[in-house]
């Protein structure tokens, strides 16, 4: 049966693709991002999807006029652009983070410091459950929008959703592009604000060890994850799993295990390879595959990754593990029976082999609207927080977050300081977790799975289908 249904959505999958090759509707082509010159830029165009660009002026909507002029201009340039058109007025963000809220007061600070008498009211929403999608398409339907720029998630969703049907349109800073030595016409991806990692992370106060990713899906090991049903976009790294040079780590971590360890997966690799070369994946797919379904099958399902948190640092949480964004780290006191002592990350360990995640929840990408009441603001705005560290600061104070401009992003790193966040005043290491180790490292010695709208998209509906069909972890106690 399962066998059979496999067949039908390899058929399903193959018409799509055969209907998409004919040119139907108002799917844009796509171009290969140009080659990154900087690691930064190189952690970026790993999830950047290309956004064809009309090649006759006449073929530009109004917004996309004024972003091909803005893509030409300095912040000072852009800040009385927007000065000029929004004084007085009420400017509408929308998205997926709550930080936008903190930029926006900011932003308006920095107007006034070129004219103090400028003034402008504004509303930040945040849709809950993934709603922003269907608030955005909604929007694109009046002549002119409610939402001036959106902060939003989900590479997958975006391309799909808001890129290919026109709803939003990228606009890239003159300087942030400068920033990562390549110009606004040569880079094709989305524009990303920042960055922030998902990691494995393990309580200490046992005796149990994590030093290979096949550990968190032995038998008897149920990570605390947030389940992939609530946050539909988990499935992202599943999806990025499968992907050559990652299934090609997976192997590697397999190749590194005791021969029992081996014994006890090996059955498991041995049952999903007819899928994996059903499914078209590359030669180590059916290690990504048996992963995966350990994975589901065994991951004790959280709402968010605060609880998981709360309780890793737990004394009671003994040999328990999740993958929780690093950053939540931040925000724990240390107390009875509560301490970051209590917790690992588990790729700082010596001789981990194995895999964490760049978390797509935490890619976060800005477009304006193509029918945004403020374009010339909502672009300054834009280059605002990618090009400054002000503009930064309400995400820069987050361990494990990275801006996706290098420059920003030292300039964060000079003020916060994560690299020593375990330290005390007294300059002592006191808790060596929160010591981050920064993107470049996560981006190399880290092996962090980046996310690539792009290759998740591709097998969505494949390798999505075929998760849908495994049977998740049930936990009596929940």
């Amino acid at each position: 049966m399962k066998k059979r249904f496999l067949s039908v959505v390899l058929a399903c999958s193959l018409t799509a693709v055969s209907l998409a090759g004919c040119g139907g509707g108002g799917s844009k082509e796509t171009q290969p991002a140009a080659a990154p010159t900087t690691a930064a830029e190189a952690g970026e165009k790993e999830t950047a999807v290309p956004e064809a660009k009309p090649e006759a002026s006449g073929d530009l909507s109004e917004v996309e006029k004024i972003i091909q002029e803005a893509e030409g201009m300095s912040m000072e340039e852009l800040a009385k652009k927007a000065i000029e058109e929004s004084n007085g007025k009420t400017f509408y963000g929308v998205g997926n983070s709550s930080r936008g809220k903190s930029a926006l007061p900011l932003f308006i600070e920095y107007l006034q410091t070129i004219d103090p008498s400028y003034t402008m009211e504004y509303e930040w929403q945040q849709p809950k459950n993934n709603k922003i999608f269907e608030q955005l398409s909604a929007d694109s339907l009046k002549s002119t929008g409610t939402f001036a720029m959106t902060l939003i998630q989900d590479g997958n969703q975006i391309e799909s959703k808001m890129v290919q049907t026109g709803i939003l349109k990228t606009y890239i800073p003159k300087e942030w592009a400068e920033a990562n030595n390549t110009t606004p016409d040569a880079y094709e991806g989305f524009l990303p604000l920042q960055t922030l990692n998902k990691v494995f992370m393990y309580n200490s106060t046992g005796d149990a060890v994590y030093d290979n990713c096949w550990d968190f899906v032995a038998e008897g090991s149920h990570p605390l994850f947030m389940d992939i049903d609530s946050e539909i976009v988990g499935k992202n790294f599943l999806y990025m799993l499968t992907e050559d040079q990652y299934a090609g780590w997976l192997k590697d971590a397999f190749d590194a295990l005791d021969d029992s360890d081996k014994a006890y997966f090996q059955p498991v690799v041995d049952e999903v390879s007819a899928d994996a070369e059903d499914l078209g994946l590359g030669e180590n797919g059916a290690y990504a595959l048996a992963w995966i379904k350990l994975w589901v099958e065994n991951y004790n399902a959280q709402t968010d990754d605060g609880p998981i948190c709360n309780t890793l640092v737990t004394d009671s949480a003994t040999d328990q593990s999740g993958l929780l964004v690093y950053s939540k780290l931040r925000s724990v006191e240390e107390s009875a029976g509560v301490s970051l002592n209590n917790i690992k990350v588990a790729a700082y360990e010596d001789g981990y082999q194995g895999i964490d995640w760049l978390h797509r929840e935490k890619k976060e990408f800005l477009f304006l609207t193509n029918n945004s009441p403020l374009p010339w603001t909502a672009c300054a705005f834009i280059q605002y927080m990618t090009c400054t560290e002000d503009g930064f600061s309400a995400w820069g104070k987050d361990m494990g977050g990275y801006s996706a401009n290098p420059q920003v992003a030292e300039a964060i790193e000079t003020t916060y300081q994560h690299s020593k966040g375990g330290y005390n005043e007294a300059g002592e290491n006191v808790y060596e977790c929160k010591n981050d180790r920064g993107y470049d490292w996560w981006t190399t010695d880290g092996e962090l799975v980046l996310e690539d709208p792009e290759y998740c998209a591709s097998v969505s509906f494949t390798v999505g289908s075929w998760i849908e069909m495994l049977s998740k972890y049930a936990d009596s106690a929940q």
